[in-house]
């Protein structure tokens, strides 16, 4: 029988399993243009698949796929060869415009991969891929990128060229810097960085102006560069876990409405103030959750400080009183719980943080003062002592 198509009708088969169509003339496929292979036992893609000009899903997830060095050759050459040695004209795979194929166990990607011009979705997830092509650069219309679960130590330079990037996942790699062409991402929305090992960032982030969502939760960051106010449409802001000393102030220009800083966030927002870095005598933001620095044995009692806060919408629940701020920023205030029985072997408990607080704030952080309490007394088992450790707290003072 010679078969010259398959008839669109086959798609109809949905129990089909094996289909042999040897020895016929085929010229093509249906005009393929989306195939699924997901969760399979895929080694390897052959070569024929570059004869499937009209394709543009690939989807080879959850395989075994170790190598798409010489099948990407195939999909992305001008001309294919038969076996026949007849030529014949093609776009090949120029037309793909995604291509998944995460879940396998690829240790890299082909510098080929920058001439899937068409392509708009990369997922790559899931891999042992440690770096990605500098080729990727070509790829101008590329708007999804997820690297995420992999072993990436850098990003190449030319990322910052893929100017239609809406959305980047990094998460769980082992990243420890960025490239600064990032902030050539105009149209980047959504940039998810987590569980890396970044010590900072860019100053160049701030020029993504489309940047709805940052995290970069659990990762080694010391700062956040002041730049990122220049990322106007900011509205998420996740850097929990990190090192943070401080927030620059320039963030009170944004109007974000999520601002993670601890690892649990179950208390409401508590009012910023404004201090001065000894280091470099810029102003900047603090309140008692920061620094998030691992509590000296001696401080136990403040042990669930770096724990506090569902930190929502900074910039709203803020109130910044500059002629406060600017009396006597070396201050150090002090809040005490007083115990009742003077024989008791504890040393008295104290809190300290910089600069006089604002006399609105007394009332927030008495509220504070009694979640502490709290804690305290369910881990010291003082559950009999309660009446008297509620009497005790009513005397919390604050001297300057």
């Amino acid at each position: 029988i010679n078969i010259m198509e398959l008839p669109e009708s086959i798609s109809y088969c949905k129990t089909l399993q094996v289909a042999d169509f040897s020895g016929n003339p085929l010229t093509s496929i249906c005009h393929l243009v989306s195939l699924e292979l997901r969760e399979n036992l895929l080694t390897y893609l052959p070569e024929s698949l570059s004869q499937l000009q009209k394709l543009e899903e690939l989807d080879v997830g959850s395989n075994e796929l170790y190598n798409l060095v010489s099948v990407v050759i195939f999909m992305t050459s001008s001309k294919w060869t038969n076996d026949n040695n007849n030529d014949f004209d093609c776009t090949s795979m120029r037309s793909l415009t995604c291509l998944d194929v995460s879940e396998n166990k690829l240790e890299h990607l082909p510098e080929e991969m920058g001439n899937l011009l068409s392509l708009t979705d990369l997922l790559v997830s899931q891999n042992l891929i440690d770096m990605l092509p500098e080729g990727l650069g070509k790829l101008r219309r590329l708007s999804i990128l997820k690297a995420d679960q992999n072993r990436l130590v850098h990003l190449p330079e030319s990322i910052g060229n893929c100017e239609s990037l809406t959305e980047l996942v990094l998460t769980e790699n082992q990243l420890v810097s960025l490239p600064r062409s990032i902030g050539k991402l105009k149209k980047l929305s959504n940039f998810n960085c987590d569980r890396n090992l970044l010590m900072s960032l860019p100053k160049e982030i701030g020029g993504c102006c489309s940047l709805n969502v940052l995290c970069v939760r659990e990762n080694r960051l010391t700062r956040i560069p002041p730049e990122l106010s220049q990322a106007t449409e900011l509205h998420v802001l996740d850097v929990s876990g990190n090192r943070l000393l401080y927030l620059p102030l320039t963030l009170t220009s944004l109007r974000l409405k999520a601002l993670w800083l601890s690892e649990n966030q179950s208390q409401p927002l508590l009012t910023f103030q404004t201090d001065v870095d000894p280091e470099s005598g810029d102003k900047v933001l603090t309140c008692v959750l920061l620094p998030q620095q691992p509590c000296e044995s001696e401080n136990k009692g403040s042990d669930n400080l770096a724990r506090c806060g569902a930190l929502e919408s900074l910039v709203e629940s803020s109130v910044l009183d500059d002629t406060w701020d600017d009396k006597a920023p070396n201050r150090m205030s002090t809040i005490r719980f007083m115990e009742d029985d003077e024989d008791e072997d504890d040393e008295e408990r104290t809190l300290l943080r910089r600069a006089t607080p604002h006399p609105g704030e007394l009332k927030n952080m008495k509220k504070v003062a009694e979640s502490i309490r709290k804690d305290m007394n369910a881990a010291k088992g003082l559950d009999s002592n309660k009446n008297e450790v509620n009497n005790a707290v009513d005397r919390v003072t604050t001297s300057v």
